[in-house]
């Protein structure tokens, strides 16, 4: 901190441009030299550089209340999380039914011509096996995600590329351990390049 300087109306500081003599007479001398420590802190030689960003014209947030706080960690829990990938999946499953039932709606029906109950029943059959699979994958996947993010405690691509294996190994050990591996395999890399591609 530069040194006051003398002069007529009293030392003052230059860096600051402080004059004792703007301070009440009643002030000692030990607050005079507490109040120029604090101007040289604030913008003198050791003023400290900002670690955050300013933002200009934010609106300053308040403190989360305590239901604030527990409606934040509902969202963020694995549960939440599953379930509504499930219930997204499911709604996603039943349109692409629908479109495949609309493609090809009479598959698995026999050759005679079709009525309609018999188009809206096949759509319907579709729609619903289709949004189970979509849901019970959602669900698995997010899940999973979700507990492996917990664990690892990172938000890496390897995330999603470890539960794309798991699921995509539970999935198809049904079939056998070539096609759960088939599986693993498959689902690893299909969620590695969505995941890539959604973050990049």
């Amino acid at each position: 901190m530069a040194a006051p300087s003398k002069g007529t109306d009293g030392p003052t500081d230059v860096q600051s441009g402080f004059n004792e003599q703007m301070l009440p007479k009643n002030l000692s001398e030990q607050h005079v030299q507490n109040f120029n420590i604090i101007i040289d802190h604030v913008i003198g030689n050791k003023k400290s550089p900002r670690t955050e960003p300013l933002v200009i014209g934010g609106v300053p947030q308040m403190p989360l209340s305590r239901e604030e706080i527990f409606i934040k960690g509902v969202f963020d829990s694995c549960a939440f999380k599953s379930s509504a990938s499930c219930v997204v999946g499911f709604a996603l499953g039943g349109v692409f039914g629908l479109f495949t039932a609309g493609v090809d709606p009479m598959s698995t029906i026999s050759t005679e011509t079709p009525t309609t109950r018999m188009v809206l029943r096949e759509m319907k059959n579709r729609s619903l096996s289709y949004g189970k699979n979509f849901a019970l994958v959602g669900a698995m996947f997010a899940g999973t995600e979700c507990l492996v993010e917990s664990y690892r405690g990172k938000t890496e691509l390897i995330n999603g590329t470890m539960s794309g294996a798991i699921v995509g190994g539970v999935l198809g050990v049904r079939a056998g351990l070539k096609a759960g591996l088939l599986g693993a395999a498959g689902f690893a890399l299909f969620s590695t390049a969505i995941d890539y591609y959604m973050r990049h």
